[in-house]
């Protein structure tokens, strides 16, 4: 009997040889067309523009994931295919393959949640390498992004690593255009009238300059005042700046508001503000 059945595979071990060198080279194929196609999306959109190099990012991501996912399930499905011309019966094998997936879903799903946010944080582009963001309490630039987690490095150049499972609420601090509130505060309100001239004058030489043109979007503006206090009258100006200009444009503004106001004879209160915001102003009180 055992003669008879290896005599019968024997004579069919051409055939089914030819068989699994058909599947074997089908696979090959299809993971090099998918190659090719995910390495083709990379490349088409290789630009210099900064909105370009991040849609770049989101893109390379994407398409490794893609190429990686159905790469795996292309060579699985070939090796099913395969196995019954070996003479295995597959349907055991499948029958254990779905009871390891259900255990290591049950076993790792902190690490499958890590996986799926981390899947919506690239499709969604909701931040790529290089953003400056706030996180769970910590403003950091993003270092390293993957499925699982997110890298930052925080200002004062700690690395912090969080799991994407933990990604709540994400502030962007470094897309399109980024924001300042300069405040200025003046000992008494006889003084605001006389101040708020001078920073009319201030904001439009710096609108003016050359120099600086370049990193504004909008403004300088003199939004009026904002608050009074015990320290004195408070007023605002907002100023709308290319990405990663805000805190170089803040400064240069407060050094010329200084140089200004001492060239008018206004006294400066001695409690001064800067508040940097990456895209609306917060809410007015």
């Amino acid at each position: 009997m055992m003669t008879d059945s290896l005599k019968h595979w024997m004579e069919t071990a051409g055939a089914r040889g030819l068989r699994v060198l058909v599947i074997a080279l089908i696979a090959i194929v299809l993971v090099r067309i998918l190659k090719a196609v995910t390495t083709r999306l990379v490349q088409s959109s290789k630009t210099p523009s900064r909105v370009a190099q991040m849609r770049e990012q989101q893109t390379r991501t994407m398409a490794g994931l893609l190429y990686g996912v159905l790469r795996s399930i292309i060579v699985a499905v070939a090796i099913l295919m395969a196995l019954p011309e070996f003479g295995f019966n597959v349907t055991p094998v499948a029958a254990a393959a779905a009871v390891a997936s259900l255990a290591f879903g049950f076993g790792a799903q902190t690490l499958v949640k890590d996986l799926i946010n981390g899947f919506f944080i690239v499709f969604e582009d909701q931040y790529v390498v290089g953003d400056l963001i706030q996180l769970n309490g910590e403003t950091g630039r993003v270092e390293h992004l993957t499925l699982r987690r997110t890298v930052l490095r925080n200002i004062s150049g700690a690395i912090v690593t969080i799991p994407n499972s933990l990604v709540g609420q994400v502030a962007n601090l470094n897309r399109d255009w980024s924001q300042a509130f300069v405040d200025v505060t003046v000992p008494s309100d006889e003084l605001a009238g006389h101040a708020l001239a001078a920073l009319e004058k201030i904001a439009g030489e710096f609108r003016n300059d050359a120099d600086w043109s370049p990193a504004l979007i909008e403004g300088p503006r003199v939004l009026g005042v904002e608050s009074l206090s015990l320290e004195g009258t408070t007023l605002r100006l907002q100023v709308r700046t290319a990405l990663n200009r805000k805190d170089d444009v803040a400064r240069e503004l407060r050094r010329r508001i200084k140089l200004g106001f001492e060239e008018a004879r206004i006294p400066l209160s001695q409690t001064q503000k800067v508040e940097l915001h990456g895209a609306a102003p917060p809410a007015q009180t």
